[in-house]
């Protein structure tokens, strides 16, 4: 089953406590989002380290495998 924007929202804001969070449904599908993530947890990391930051917020939901609930989520993550 496909993982709503508003519950991928809601894990990145329990983490992220203070940030800019923005979802984006790519292909209209609920299955191909976009995450947009502004939050001063990122100051003085990498790119990569802010993304696996992310995806440990998402606690399994995109761990690759067949009963993952998220598919595909591109990533923009921006120190605040």
């Amino acid at each position: 089953m496909a993982m709503a924007a508003d519950a991928i929202r809601d894990l990145l804001l329990a983490t992220f406590d203070g940030a800019q969070v923005e979802i984006i449904d790519l292909a209209g599908d609920g299955n191909h989002y976009k995450a947009v993530i502004v939050a001063p947890h990122f100051a003085g990391k990498t790119r990569v380290a802010q993304h696996q930051m992310v995806y440990a917020a998402l606690k399994g939901a995109m761990d690759g495998t067949n009963d993952a609930q998220l598919h595909a989520l591109a990533l923009e993550t921006k120190p605040l």
